[in-house]
Parts: C-alpha cells; structure tokens; sequence
C-alpha cells in the first residue's frame, strides 16, 4: 500500500491548521462583538483540524512502521 494519498492528506490538513490559525491572529486585531465570537469559532475550527491532522499524523505512522 502506497502512502502518498495520506501525505497529501496530512499536508492538506497541516495548511488548513495554519490556515485557520493566522485566521485567528488576524481576528485578534479587530475589536467588538462579532470579532469575539469569530474568535470563539476560529478557535473551534482551529482545535477540531489539529485534531483530524494528529489522527492522519497517528495514521501515518502506523501504517509506515507496519510496511517496513
């Protein structure tokens, strides 16, 4: 079984988890309201693609030390 599908994956998901992450650096410079709570949902969004990138991360390495 070839690993390139889940690199790309894992690539895929580590630009989405920066992505969302300067997202939520930029948001910290506007004030108000919606600006807190676009925070709150970046913040969110943010915990929840780390989340999917350290299972594919997990997954990665369980299938590379299986092949040998």
């Amino acid at each position: 079984m070839t690993l390139e599908p889940l690199n790309i994956a894992i690539f895929v998901a580590m630009a989405a988890v920066l992505t969302v992450l300067v997202a939520g650096i930029a948001n910290l410079a506007i004030t108000g309201d919606k600006a807190r709570s676009r925070s709150n949902q970046l913040m969110r969004l943010r915990v929840l693609v780390q989340f999917i990138a350290v299972i594919l991360l997990m997954i990665g390495f369980w299938l590379k030390t299986r092949a040998g």
